[in-house]
């Protein structure tokens, strides 16, 4: 049995991977390390900020993938320390936010333990265009638009 969606009203053309997303980060398990800030930043801009203690600049990794941002964190130790008692544990971490379309990362910097990232959302301008009628799709047309159908359902396997 299908189950009920928000997108699944005709009128909701190419929202499926919003479902997808929805999907994804319902199955994500929160974690609290580390911890984090966010900023608005004026009416376009937002501020991560991370508290990562310990952490060297060159042990930070920050990538996106779509949108997708990533941050993972890992400290080395050192392997001849000898620890009578040990409250301060070396960890790894990855800590992944999904941004919005048009909001894209700027920039970043690591000062005292805490990584900013700044993000800015692009401003939408509306654009309006008038869509001409044109005589029927030819049949290659159509199998473009079928080979892109099918290329997508392959991707969600």
């Amino acid at each position: 049995m299908d189950r009920l969606s928000l997108f699944s009203s005709p009128l909701f053309l190419g929202f499926d991977h919003f479902e997808r997303l929805v999907d994804s980060l319902s199955k994500a398990q929160e974690d609290s390390y580390p911890p984090y800030n966010i900023e608005q930043i004026g009416e376009c801009g937002f501020r991560i900020t991370l508290a990562l203690a310990g952490f060297k600049k060159e042990n930070i990794k920050i990538s996106q993938e779509n949108n997708q941002l990533t941050i993972k964190g890992k400290q080395e130790t050192d392997p001849n320390a000898v620890y009578v008692y040990r409250g301060i544990a070396s960890r790894q971490f990855a800590k992944t936010f999904v941004l919005a379309d048009g909001v894209e990362v700027k920039s970043a910097d690591f000062d005292n333990g805490l990584l900013h990232l700044n993000l800015l959302r692009k401003r939408n301008e509306g654009n309006v265009r008038t869509i001409e009628i044109d005589s029927p799709m030819s049949i290659t047309e159509s199998k473009q638009i079928e080979s892109c159908r099918s290329s997508v359902k392959t991707q969600e396997l």
